[in-house]
């Protein structure tokens, strides 16, 4: 049996440590949500009397329901586009030795190197000259081209760690390349995946920055531009704002508590790879 030692009892301290770290901003966050907006006491004191009128005003107020469709149909269409095209991109791009694969993997990584703030100007005019503008298919072209970069480099660095042989053996047996990756290759990425479809989610779901310039003065606005709206020039309703970051958590949290066998098994399989 193993000994129960100090170095134990030290770990122990600092893992207690690190989730009151983490958990004090979650329990303001819902505390304030849950408070009256008559109720000016510290943030950090229980609330007396909670009120769920808090969520009922934003979502109201804030046309909440709108954004977060929107939200939903921005992220889950940009993920999907990201992680079909970067997996087929990096397949060639991990096998092939050829000159051309080398350069052009090099040439995907300028994406990384490179800031999207240069090309911000440019990108809204196309946006405007496709007559996009005020859509959320904006967004999703745009986010489709920004994150291929960086899904590229993590399916490239899964896949050259993963023997030949099966697929070597299914391009003996007749299949084709696409026909291999598809039936022996793809299932083997699960790991890599599900790390990329929680990174990719987190970056779209969260991003303020392009939702902001694509879809100004529009009726269809996502989460964070939604939130960002009860911020006013002589008032600002922060009971409002904690109750709209709480509701616009819970679809996250939603969907990792849903598939959160799947993310915690990627996650365990792709540091075992």
């Amino acid at each position: 049996m193993n000994r129960y030692r100090r170095r134990t009892f030290a770990l122990e301290l600092f893992m207690v440590a690190a989730a009151l770290v983490v958990g004090f901003p979650v329990y303001v966050l819902v505390n304030l949500a849950l408070r009256a907006p008559s109720d000016t006491s510290s943030p950090i004191r229980p609330t007396a009397s909670p009120t769920l009128e808090n969520f009922h005003q934003a979502w109201k107020q804030g046309a909440l329901g709108g954004a977060l469709a929107n939200s939903v149909l921005v992220t889950a269409v940009s993920v999907v586009i990201v992680l079909a095209v970067s997996s087929l991109a990096a397949y060639p791009l991990a096998r092939v030795t050829a000159r051309w694969s080398r350069g052009t993997y090099l040439l995907i990584m300028l994406g990384l190197v490179l800031p999207f703030q240069l090309a911000s100007l440019p990108l809204y005019q196309t946006m405007r000259d496709l007559g996009l503008l005020g859509t959320p298919w904006a967004l999703t072209l745009f986010y489709a081209g920004l994150q291929v970069p960086f899904t590229v480099f993590l399916y490239v660095g899964f896949l050259r760690a993963l023997p030949r042989d099966f697929e070597d053996a299914a391009l003996i047996d007749g299949c084709t390349p696409l026909q291999g990756f598809r039936h022996v290759v793809l299932p083997m990425l699960k790991p890599v995946t599900v790390t990329a479809l929680v990174l990719n989610t987190v970056a779209v779901w969260n991003d303020f920055f392009t939702p902001l310039l694509y879809l100004s003065g529009s009726a269809h606005q996502t989460m964070p531009v939604a939130i960002a709206g009860f911020v006013g020039q002589y008032a600002t309703d922060w009971n409002l704002i904690f109750a709209a970051l709480v509701i616009s958590v819970v679809p996250v949290l939603a969907v990792y508590f849903a598939l959160q066998r799947s993310i915690i098994n990627g996650f365990a399989g792709g540091l075992r790879g």
